[in-house]
């Protein structure tokens, strides 16, 4: 097993100087297109998100469901995994057209490892994974503006915008589904450090709590606990271990079993020990003062930090352990708590 803690960031990259100019609008028409070797493995579904830009995912799905979309002249299913050289036919559909949306700055992070087939870097907080629902870009964009000679650069997980840490990239299509299978079989390892508002009880060390995924009257994602037996429940497992407790305030490492949208945040703050700067699930009260640097403390962003990803190289097959360390902000708010009385 290769163990590796991330340190200072690489040096950026120099990018391209030449800017991507906007297309002419054309009338929407039928569309032949040849899968390329980026293409090869991805679900039908998937290619066609990237293929369509600007057209909503679910005319996307509705166009596969009507047989619209054709894979070598016969009817295809959302889950259909492409190969190299297919043949698809893509119905007359109208892209948004974005010319007026600037493109993303060419943009590098500290990166933790890196070879030909994946990189692993550290994600700051407070930056989008991938640019959608009201964030123009993230550090997908960024990063391929930063490297206009990478054939490919895809995500392989998701981190949210206000958590840092580890985020796992891969070069080429076969590392991208290969590490896809694995944190689908739940074969990686994921741990995160979280700071919670309270004395977290140490016999606390499994939350199996299902979870529900919804809407806000605004159209923001949220994410709620629900019954075991809730037809839109999906179960969710998270452990915990307590590290450090401090007066009022407990240092936890977190591990998920599940990888569903909010997990930890909502676990935790389910079991009613939020945590600390979490916008949407903790206390805003607290964020506030925490904000201002009253009480002699001050953090601006949620105390959630990816800090440990394990998986098995999908060319060698040798188990990485990568480290990342916790952030300057979360050092600096650990060192001003004391411990309880």
């Amino acid at each position: 097993m290769q163990r590796i803690i991330g340190g200072k960031g690489a040096p950026a990259r120099k990018a391209s100087p030449l800017a991507a100019a906007p297309t002419p609008t054309a009338p929407p028409a039928v569309r032949h297109v040849y899968v390329g070797e980026d293409g090869a493995g991805q679900r039908l579904d998937n290619y066609l998100v990237k293929t369509l830009k600007g057209v909503p995912k679910t005319h996307v799905y509705r166009i596969i469901r009507s047989g619209e979309v054709r894979v070598n002249r016969g009817r295809a299913g959302a889950d259909t995994r492409l190969a190299l050289g297919d043949e698809l036919r893509l119905p007359p559909v109208r892209v948004a057209q974005r010319a007026d949306t600037a493109p993303a700055p060419p943009r590098e992070f500290p990166i933790v490892y890196e070879d030909e087939h994946l990189l692993v870097l550290d994600k700051p907080a407070g930056v989008a994974v991938h640019g959608g629902s009201g964030v123009s870009f993230g550090v997908i964009e960024q990063l391929r503006r930063a490297r206009p000679e990478a054939k490919l650069l895809e995500l392989v997980h998701r981190l949210d915008k206000e958590t840092s840490g580890l985020l796992l990239i891969a070069k080429k299509r076969s590392a991208l589904t290969a590490l896809q299978d694995q944190f689908r079989s739940r074969a990686t390892g994921k741990t995160y450090a979280a700071l919670v508002i309270g004395a977290w009880p140490a016999s606390k060390k499994v939350i199996d709590v299902a979870l529900h995924k919804f809407l806000t009257d605004q159209g923001e994602r949220r994410v709620r606990t629900v019954a075991p037996d809730d037809e839109d429940g999906r179960r969710s497992i998270t452990l915990v271990r307590l590290v450090r407790q401090y007066e009022g305030y407990a240092l936890l490492d977190v591990t998920i079993k599940t990888g569903r949208t909010h997990q930890i945040r909502v676990h935790l703050a389910s079991e009613g020990h939020a945590i600390v700067g979490d916008d949407k699930y903790g206390d805003f009260a607290l964020n506030r003062e925490l904000a201002r640097g009253q009480a002699g403390l001050r953090l601006e962003r949620m105390f959630l930090h990816a800090r440990r990803l394990a998986f098995d190289h999908p060319a060698s097959a040798e188990r990485l352990e990568l480290e990342a360390p916790l952030p300057a902000e979360c050092v600096r708010l650990l060192a001003c708590l004391s411990s309880p009385h």
